[in-house]
């Protein structure tokens, strides 16, 4: 514990700044009652009132003597953590995020804890089991004694009140002082969310009891147990299981009960008979929701880096001798994550901590596993399909020590580090490290590049075809840079073939949505035992359906899109805010039953395959069945233990991925990725087919790709199927100069939302002329509304801010910008407008 400030004779007046997980523009003071002041910490969660009815709980930004000169404090009501949650390094970099990106340190911190680290006015208040009002030691106060009758009246079992709830039975403010009396007291205890909504993984275990364990003793035990054979089993099993003659503290461990009880030829009954008889005995244990164990970690596994490799990473050391941040540009299936590894153990060595960041839930189920079986039980794992208890275990296990190394999507970014030595961030051209709604809009690899700025951490920044920007500022000198340009072991590139569709629809060759090329080949790969990827970019059926008849098209009740259609649900569905209609059995608007679906997504290509190839397995992979928590380790299982032979999927296929027996991987419709109104189409459609091509012949069999296309004449195609990214960079690099793009300029985007059309155009209008009088008339475009210019009700209108990087002063620019914003926010006909701003945008 580092208490802000030593207790005094005199009780000094202490004041805190708190950082309240709401979007306010300003951190809030609190005083600090005088019996407390040894107990407040910097980083840790206090419980305040803010406003009439809501108790939060909060951030300790800062601790001082100065009371708020607007506003009478109020006081902390209650101090949660005795130690801090967050660390000082955390605070830091959460600062220098809400800066950046235009957003306040309460939407940081609401982005960055986990939510069972955060408490709010809806913890419930209940009577103690153990509470008797006969029997009770204390007195109870006319205020607590209304408390307990309330939640003693009528015949409900476990009645229970939330703090609002208190507040108003009492009909006073300052209502906390009484709750926290009666849980003093032991006659009423708080759950749900103030009892601090973590809690440990407890499992049953039982052990012999110590007088069995010497041999004379067993040999007793078994005479005992003679006539008694479904006991005697039972010990069996565990001395099978326990080495007891081998060491004491084997069995003082003792073993899951479960292993015993659920054993098919043990008796569950013998188990508990055990135990009451003093033969066995059960305790709980704490265990990490990591399964791991040391004893269980492979931790001396070694691996050999090949000459390419090893040329790699002295090279990476070599430029970490003069560069923070280096860039390592390795052809798919080169080999980086050996790389990786190596770093990473070599900065453990050194004592420091290491994040290994990637783009996407299901990487990391396959690197996992690498991991483990190297540094076991040091490695967390942290993403978004874990539960809250076991993100805060991470959490907690990274402020403790105990997790050198994390592995994890963007979100790993806010766990509270203090000594990091290597930061990796896998994949970093991914827009998968970019979030997109709600603020912080920020870009993870950009929050570690700053977060190992502060805390003198090295950069490794890997990728096969790097953001055009990274290689810019490699080119430039700012990061190093290190080419790896040879796939593993006898691996060579995979054979790219463009076919033409438009060809084959004109000579009504076509097979559903599949080239006979494409067919053939697949056909032939499955005769070969071997295993084939598909890639098509859009999830669902179909995009939509359409009536033939009058032209019908559903559309989103709530957003200016069509609806998509999910035959395995058998409903239309919006991608943007989840509503959802069952699928029509005729027209609504004029009764044809001829209504058709139109285009195709991964689920039809599924679903025609499974038809046209019945003798494979087909599985997909996309967000429709990936939502459960372990779904993504699944699929990549049944896949690499070729279960599935052809496995269809989005974007999650093409990003890193590593499966032996894949020869050959299909792009269905590379066209829908290519022609996009957006400055990065082309630098987005070269890295996918790259990254998606990377996934075949990477074991040394010779890969092959088919990319279908109607424009076979893109000129973006000819650089993929050379895999040259240095001639894709020099052409990429000039049109974003040529047309004032990054990183030659800085774009900020701002959105301008209102559920009246009309209302939002007028807010829009007014921001971009307070942006015009600010920052000039040719660094402001728009107000525009953009291409879904609807969504969950709201809206929108888009103004897009340039700004030269050579002639602009970023912080200035932005306080231009927060003001503009202001402006409108201040006017009374605009309250209701939300503003957004987007830095980085991608």
């Amino acid at each position: 514990m580092q208490p802000a400030s030593e207790p005094t004779a005199d009780r000094v007046t202490l004041f805190a700044d708190v950082i309240l997980p709401l979007p306010l523009p300003r951190l809030y003071t609190y005083r600090v009652p005088f019996e407390l002041n040894d107990q407040v910490v910097i980083g840790g969660r206090v419980l305040v009132q803010f406003g009439a009815k809501r108790t939060l709980s909060c951030i300790v930004a800062a601790v001082h003597q100065s009371p708020p000169a607007a506003y009478q404090a109020k006081y902390i009501l209650e101090f949660i953590d005795d130690a801090p949650v967050v660390t000082q390094p955390q605070l830091k970099l959460f600062a220098w995020i809400a800066e950046y990106y235009l957003c306040t340190l309460g939407e940081v911190i609401n982005a960055a804890l986990p939510s069972a680290l955060k408490l709010s006015s809806e913890s419930r208040v209940q009577l103690h089991p153990a509470y008797e009002p006969e029997n009770h030691p204390y007195p109870l106060g006319d205020q607590e004694q209304k408390v307990v009758d309330a939640l003693s009246s009528g015949e409900e079992v476990g009645k229970s009140l939330t703090f609002t709830e208190v507040g108003e039975l009492l009909g006073i403010a300052s209502f906390h002082k009484y709750i926290k009396s009666l849980m003093q007291k032991d006659v009423v205890f708080l759950f749900e969310h103030l009892k601090d909504k973590f809690s440990p993984k407890v499992v049953k275990k039982v052990r012999l009891v110590h007088r069995y364990v010497a041999e004379a003793a067993l040999e007793e035990l078994f005479g005992q147990l003679a006539s008694r054979a479904k006991q005697l089993d039972v010990v069996m099993r565990y001395l099978q299981r326990v080495p007891v003659y081998q060491s004491e503290h084997a069995n003082h461990r003792g073993l899951e009960k479960a292993a015993l009880t659920s054993a098919p030829h043990l008796s569950p009954s013998a188990v508990n008979t055990l135990i009451k008889n003093g033969i066995l005995e059960q305790f709980d244990q704490i265990v990490s929701r990591f399964p791991l164990d040391e004893d269980d970690a492979q931790a001396n596994m070694h691996f050999t880096l090949n000459d390419s490799q090893v040329e790699a990473r002295d090279a990476v050391m070599r430029e970490f001798q003069t560069k923070d941040i280096v860039l390592l540009h390795g052809v798919t299936g080169a080999g980086k994550t050996e790389i990786y590894i190596d770093l990473i153990k070599q900065a453990l060595d050194g004592g420091g901590q290491v994040l290994y960041l990637l783009p996407e839930i299901a990487l990391t189920a396959q690197i996992v596993t690498r991991l483990m079986r190297v540094f076991g039980s040091r490695l967390g794992v942290y993403h978004s399909k874990f539960s809250d208890n076991e993100r805060v275990e991470v959490w907690n296990g990274v402020l403790s020590g105990r997790f050198q190394v994390v592995i994890g999507v963007r979100s790993a970014v806010f766990l509270p580090f203090d000594n990091l030595a290597l930061t990796i961030v896998d994949e970093e051209h991914e827009s998968s490290y970019k979030q997109y709604d709600p603020a912080p809009r920020y870009n993870a690899r950009e929050v570690a590049l700053m977060m190992a700025h502060f805390q003198g951490s090295k950069t490794l920044l890997g990728s096969a075809t790097p953001a055009v920007e990274t290689y810019y500022q490699a080119r430039a000198g700012r990061y190093g840079l290190v080419s790896l340009t040879k796939r593993f072991g006898e691996a060579g590139l995979p054979e790219i073939v463009l076919v033409d569709t438009r060809k084959s629809r004109e000579q009504k060759t076509m097979l559903n949505h599949f080239t006979p090329e494409l067919m053939a080949e697949m056909e032939s790969k499955l005769a070969q035992q071997e295993q084939v990827i598909l890639f098509q970019n859009r999830r669902g059926y179909a995009p939509f359906i359409n009536c033939l008849d009058c032209g019908w098209i559903p559309k989103c009740t709530n957003c200016a899109v069509s609806l998509s259609y999910h035959k395995q649900a058998h409903e239309l569905r919006c991608h943007y805010c989840g509503h959802h209609d069952r699928m029509p059995a005729q027209c609504p608007a004029c009764g044809s039953r001829n209504v058709k679906t139109v285009g195709f997504g991964t689920e039809k290509i599924e679903d025609d395959l499974k038809v046209m190839l019945p003798q494979a397995n087909v599985q997909r992979m996309d967000l429709d069945t990936t939502r459960a928590k372990n779904s993504y380790q699944q699929i990549i299982s049944d896949f690499e233990q070729q279960k599935t032979n052809i496995l269809v999927g989005t974007q999650m296929v093409t990003k890193g991925l590593d499966f032996a027996n894949v020869s050959l991987v299909g792009i269905i419709n590379a066209d829908s990725i290519i022609h996009y109104p957006d400055f990065r189409a082309h630098e987005r459609a070269f890295q996918m087919f790259v990254q998606v091509s990377g996934r075949a012949g990477r074991k040394g069999k010779k890969g092959r790709v088919i990319i279908q296309t109607a424009d076979p004449e893109q000129v973006i195609f000819d650089k993929v199927m050379r895999n040259d990214y240095l001639e894709f960079y020099d052409y990429e690099i000039t049109q974003r100069r040529e047309h004032g793009y990054p990183p030659f300029m800085r774009i900020i985007r701002l959105l301008v939302k209102h559920v009246d059309v009309a209302v939002g155009e007028r807010a829009a209008l007014l921001l971009t002329q307070e942006l015009i009088d600010r920052l000039g008339r040719e660094a402001v475009l728009g107000p525009e509304a953009p291409y879904i210019f609807r969504i969950r009700n709201f809206y929108l209108q888009e103004i897009t801010i340039k700004l030269r990087r050579e002639h602009t002063v970023l912080k200035a620019a932005k306080a231009d910008i927060m003001a503009a914003m202001d402006v409108v926010r201040d006017q009374k006909e605009f309250k209701q407008v939300r503003l957004a701003a987007d830095v980085d945008p991608m």
